[in-house]
């Protein structure tokens, strides 16, 4: 999935992708803007025993007329109930490589489309468990720790979809997010559920918001990133594996917002996340759980 994971400012939804920030009334020809820097440590890439330590800059943006930039998404709210969000999504995912994901502006990003690549064999040639006939690239690895070594690069994709979010009291939100566009042939489908609630203020510069989601893909979503091609098996020494689609991941977390002054903010992030599905037994995939931790300090102007 994209449990998105991604790290942004303010009302987040509870998977990762689309982080909209609440529809608040705003004075006509107004905007909310924070700037700052991030640090994020997280798995290597979805599934990965390895972690990953990265600084990143932390951006979001909001005007009156309902365009919103958060982090690697950009959107525009199209209700005007206070108890609905939604409108179009557009969201890029980072690019990974050989050593994990790369930095996504605002945050970690644990999934990744596939920038060109090798087609995967047939499904009948393409075995989901590790085969014990002894052929190189079908049984143990020989390509060392890193289970990406050999494995076709992943590069940024620009994904479009849509948002929906409801709102069953002021502080407890269910989000909704579509997105398509990722993968190797542009063709992933990722849509991202998940419920947050927004913990009543514990002082007066204190909040804590609890969040859990999870993640619905496609079969071309789960073949570009957990899947393992006949010339990636070569090349690598993992087993051939086709996945197919459904629930691809999940997520609970916490976040707790600190008002240092008006103008600064300090925000730390935990959540836990979980592979599920074909993607757990996918070869790539080392440890299914993992968790990932981030703090910023950002400016509001």
């Amino acid at each position: 999935m994209k449990i998105l994971l991604t790290f942004v400012l303010g009302a987040a939804c509870a998977s990762a992708t689309a982080r909209t920030p609440a529809g608040n009334p705003m004075p006509d020809g107004s905007r909310d803007m924070y700037v700052g820097l991030g640090f994020v440590a997280a798995p290597a890439y979805e599934g990965a025993r390895r972690p990953r330590r990265m600084a990143v800059p932390v951006l979001q943006g909001e005007w009156s007329n309902g365009v919103f930039i958060s982090g690697m998404n950009a959107g525009v709210h199209l209700s005007d109930q206070p108890s609905l969000e939604f409108g179009p999504l557009l969201s890029v995912q980072a690019r990974r490589s050989e050593s994990g994901n790369g930095a996504a502006l605002g945050g970690a990003s644990l999934t990744s489309s596939t920038d060109g690549g090798t087609p995967l064999a047939p499904s009948g040639d393409t075995p989901t468990e590790p085969s014990s006939s002894g052929q190189p690239g079908f049984g143990a690895r020989r390509g060392g720790p890193n289970r990406l070594s050999g494995m076709d690069v992943v590069g940024a994709r620009l994904q479009a979809g849509g948002f929906v979010n409801v709102y069953l009291s002021p502080s407890l939100r269910l989000t909704n997010s579509v997105l398509y566009g990722s993968g190797r042939d542009a063709n992933g489908l990722l849509w991202n559920i998940g419920i947050q609630y927004v913990a009543q203020q514990f002082s007066p510069h204190h909040s804590v918001s609890l969040s859990a989601g999870m993640s619905v893909v496609n079969r071309h979503y789960n073949t570009s990133f957990f899947g393992v091609s006949a010339a990636e098996s070569l090349r690598s020494g993992n087993p051939q594996y086709a996945p197919g689609g459904g629930r691809n991941a999940a997520s609970a977390g916490v976040r707790w917002h600190w008002a240092l002054s008006p103008s600064w903010l300090l925000i730390n992030d935990v959540q836990a996340t979980r592979v599920l599905g074909a993607a757990q037994k996918s070869p790539l995939v080392e440890r299914p759980n993992g968790f990932v931790v981030s703090t910023a300090l950002a400016y509001r102007f």
